[in-house]
């Protein structure tokens, strides 16, 4: 026998895994939760704050990438350690009433960002010429059907790719022209306006930027991927990529729409989408409505079935109450009846006559941003506690990034909510 067909005889050994491999394996809920992050109500609000304010938000927006990464990366390994959701985790640590108002809290939260899903369905549908009256109901039975019918996940990675429409936004950034000293002094300058608009933006700013429910869809993710803590160290990578990421279009949403609109008096206040629209025209002239109303349609009907999951997998989770989009509502009523109310009222409010779609999509980041730091804390508490993640507990840097960004949102609230009651206007 020869020395090659010896050879030929051995058992073939698997060749180890690569960590290009395994970071492709563990890729998703990070760049899922972080992209379905700049959804309606983000893209109204990015588009808003450089329409009024011009640069003067950008440098809001450079701190709040450091807290959504280590916000983010603390939910993912609380997952990795655990095996656990948030939610599951509150209740064990906590109890059953503080879960309850936790609870309460993200219903709060994940109805108010439909309403303003449904309102980016109503806006971009508008821009078509379909009545909003048309496209809102059969929206919501759309997005309950993919739900129920659990065929979400088929059509989830089409969403994502026409949501990346807004990519364009960093094209047409250069494609304005703006001042880029200018834009580099405003992200790392300081500005502020001491009137309720600006403190509004602000808050809106942060709760569409760290919303509340993306910290329960990417714990609940890694969990069901089954990512152990060994793993983690490359997962938390795609959850780092798709903060920054997301930021990063985020940004220059707002420097696009600043150059554009912000010169113009008459266009700083955005009451409609089409308005919003402009600030793709030096890239695409004429096809930007077009283009504005599919990415804002995918994007809406991305995070319209992404937050009724997210909603009812949470509660259920917390309270231990059957769950599952493959579930008869005899076997899960609870979980069933949530996802349902989320979509159909969300849907029920933007059909109410008169409703300003726009203002509809901001206020929901406003009650995202004031939900955001009582979430926070429950995760600060049982992210280091040593009883539940060992070893695994925030270091001195996460703790003091994650406590600024609670005490940041908690101030900002204050003061608009102080200047609102005083009357304060400018």
């Amino acid at each position: 026998m020869t020395a090659r067909a010896a050879t030929d005889t051995q058992p073939i050994q698997p060749k180890p895994r690569s960590r290009v491999w395994l970071l492709l394996a563990v890729i998703g809920p990070g760049v899922i939760a972080a992209s379905a992050g700049n959804d309606s109500g983000g893209i109204s609000t990015y588009s808003q704050a450089g329409a009024k304010y011009g640069y003067e938000m950008l440098w809001m927006m450079l701190l709040m990438t450091f807290s959504l990464v280590i916000v983010q990366e603390m939910a993912g390994r609380m997952g990795a350690v655990t095996g656990k959701g948030f939610a599951a985790l509150i209740r064990e640590r906590f109890g059953v009433r503080p879960t309850l108002l936790a609870m309460l809290m993200l219903l709060a939260s994940n109805a108010a960002t439909s309403v303003a899903e449904f309102a980016g369905i109503a806006a971009a549908m508008e821009l078509f010429g379909v009545s909003r009256y048309i496209a809102v109901p059969v929206g919501a039975i759309v997005v309950w059907l993919l739900v129920v019918r659990g065929s979400f996940r088929n059509v989830e990675k089409v969403l994502l790719g026409l949501s990346l429409v807004f990519i364009t936004y960093i094209i047409t950034a250069f494609a304005a022209k703006p001042d880029w000293l200018v834009v580099g002094h405003a992200l790392v300058t300081p500005s502020v306006r001491f009137d309720p608009g600006f403190f509004s933006l602000a808050v809106a700013l942060t709760g569409t930027t760290v919303a509340p429910w993306m910290q329960f869809f990417v714990q609940s993710n890694i969990v069901d991927k089954g990512t152990s803590i060994k793993e983690w160290a490359l997962a938390k990578w795609d959850v780092i990529a798709g903060a920054v990421a997301a930021n990063f279009v985020a940004i220059f949403i707002i420097v696009t729409t600043a150059t554009v609109l912000h010169p113009n008096p008459a266009t700083r206040n955005i009451t409609e989408a089409s308005q919003a629209a402009v600030a793709l025209t030096p890239l695409v002239g004429q096809y930007a409505t077009v283009l504005f109303a599919i990415g804002l349609l995918a994007a809406s009907v991305l995070a319209a079935c992404v937050l009724p999951l997210t909603a009812g997998y949470s509660i259920c989770e917390a309270f231990g109450w059957e769950a599952g989009v493959d579930r008869k509502f005899s076997e899960a009523p609870i979980f069933i009846g949530i996802y349902t109310f989320v979509i159909f009222v969300g849907a029920a409010l933007i059909l109410i006559p008169g409703v300003n779609l726009i203002a509809v999509m901001i206020l929901s980041q406003v009650i995202n941003g004031m939900m955001l730091p009582f979430l926070l804390i429950f995760m600060m508490v049982i992210v280091n506690d040593r009883r539940i993640m060992g070893t695994h507990v925030n270091g001195r840097f996460f703790n003091a990034v994650a406590w600024l960004t609670i005490a940041g949102a908690i101030a900002l609230t204050v003061i608009l909510l102080g200047m609102t009651a005083l009357g304060i206007g400018g």
